[in-house]
């Protein structure tokens, strides 16, 4: 038991700051990027990425999870996934390719087709490295993940800027994205022990399959349902409004997706290993809630009170016009973490079946928040988004309950509870800066600090269950510090 928290603990202080440095370089890239480039060109490989991103799920089709969630596991189960994803990923660059001038005609603009195929390559490249990264996840060996993502990203970030220096314009985001995948596979390959046998077996996909489909089907709605705002945005209004739109969005994922995702890696292979102690199971899933809701409503209010200076400060003022959307994206952006660690829950303990009902449900709502968006706008959409994050999380909280076998008021209080703090916190900070009037700079170191007092005071002064969890997990931390 000890042992599996000590590496629980250290797979995520190594995730943690893994994914820290890694999307720190890859921000540092943006940043430069965006000054270099224009709104439009990010819109263009926005446009892309949607059928890339949705096609990526074939090339696994849950299988990787499969291998992470089965607890005895043989070689001949890595070989046979490794070349069932190369096999995919290679029929998917090819429908990719010939196909990308069908995708140039759906969106109106023949700048798509030779963008299109030459970013099929991804399949391809993704699929080479997919069993030796799901091997150091099921082993929790993120320190090695993290040295190879961050490398990878450093690298890709010099290519990217090299090319935006000299004036390609929006082939200096392919070439970042495309060198990423490649460096991700040298480097990976030359420092993992394990390589592809020559055997395969049907039997030891279809071994997989039962819990896989299930997650395959899962992970391409989730695919579909995240990127579809993009091709309705990119269909309907110009390749500038999506690249702010694509800018708001990604920067909002970019601070709550990695914040509180080293907690969602690290979680499943632990959760799996205590999948059958369901006491255990269930009081590391509410120690985990309280964290993250702390650490979530702590980001996501500073960040809204901050948004338009750190657009203005970071990719100038010609992307003032992502200020508005990534304000409103904020408010539903408690949804996807919290989401995350619940769904968990079923996928750890191999309960597909509820987790892909879950998840068509959660997706229907999503549908009609789509058509919101066809007839009434973005930013209609956008405030739409709030109220299915809201209902999605109420869902996620039933399912779980269920499973867990315990109260839903247990799960719901700590959200309840920080986003209560969250919102006191931010309506206090919001007028003090209103009355104090100051300079921007000023202004944004002082919102920042004062908010954070405020959050982390009232939560001391309630003494609730999430600064106090949040203590224990950062006090070890600073003593190992202390110590070296």
């Amino acid at each position: 038991m000890n042992n599996l928290k000590s590496k629980g603990i250290n797979a995520f202080i190594w995730d943690f700051f893994g994914k820290l440095s890694t999307q720190g370089i890859g921000f540092i890239v943006t940043i430069f990027l965006a000054r270099l480039l224009e709104p439009s060109d990010f819109g263009l490989i926005a446009m892309i990425m949607v059928i890339i991103g949705v096609a990526q799920v074939f090339t696994d089709v849950g299988l990787g999870g499969a291998l992470i969630q089965r607890r005895k596991v043989l070689p001949i189960h890595y070989s046979s996934v490794f070349y069932f994803n190369i096999t995919i990923a290679s029929l998917l660059t090819c429908i990719t390719f010939f196909s990308a001038d069908y995708i140039a005609s759906f969106y109106n603009n023949p700048t798509l087709m030779p963008l299109a195929q030459v970013i099929s390559v991804l399949f391809i490249i993704s699929a080479f490295s997919s069993v030796q990264a799901i091997c150091l996840r099921k082993q929790l060996n993120y320190a090695l993940l993290t040295k190879v993502s961050s490398i990878s990203s450093m690298l890709s970030g010099f290519v990217g800027i090299g090319f935006a220096f000299k004036g390609f314009g929006v082939w200096s985001l392919v070439a970042q994205t495309i060198s990423q995948g490649i460096f991700y596979n040298l480097i990976l390959w030359k420092v993992t022990t394990w390589k592809p046998s020559l055997a395969f077996s049907f039997k030891a996909l279809k071994q997989l399959w039962g819990f896989g489909f299930r997650m395959f089907l899962s992970g391409l709605l989730d695919a579909i349902f995240t990127r579809i705002d993009f091709l309705i945005i990119g269909k309907v209004f110009t390749a500038d409004t999506l690249g702010y739109f694509q800018r708001a969005k990604q920067f909002n994922t970019l601070v709550i997706k990695y914040s509180s995702g080293s907690l969602m890696t690290v979680m499943f292979p632990i959760l799996s290993e205590i999948q059958k102690d369901l006491p255990r199971f269930r009081n590391v899933i509410l120690k985990s809630l309280n964290v993250l809701c702390f650490v979530v409503f702590l980001l996501l209010g500073g960040l809204y009170l901050t948004s338009e200076e750190l657009i203005v400060f970071l990719f100038s003022a010609k992307w003032l016009p992502s200020v508005k959307y990534m304000e409103i994206l904020i408010l539903s952006g408690f949804a996807y973490p919290i989401s995350s660690l619940l769904v968990n829950v079923l996928s750890s303990r191999g309960n597909s079946k509820a987790f892909l009902k879950l998840e068509i449900m959660k997706k229907s709502l999503h549908t009609l928040n789509f058509v919101n968006a066809y007839y009434n706008g973005i930013e209609m959409y956008l405030y739409g988004l709030v109220l299915v994050a809201s209902l999605g999380v109420s869902l996620n909280i039933i399912f779980a309950k269920t499973e867990l076998n315990m109260n839903a008021l247990l799960l719901f209080k700590p959200i309840l509870t920080q986003m209560g703090i969250g919102i006191i916190a931010t309506i206090v900070t919001y007028q003090v800066s209103n009355t104090l009037e100051l300079e921007m700079l000023i202004d944004f170191l002082m919102k920042s600090f004062v908010f954070l007092f405020l959050f982390v005071f009232i939560n001391f002064m309630l003494e609730t269950k999430s600064i106090n969890e949040v203590g224990k997990l950062i006090r070890p931390i600073m003593k190992n510090k202390i110590r070296l």
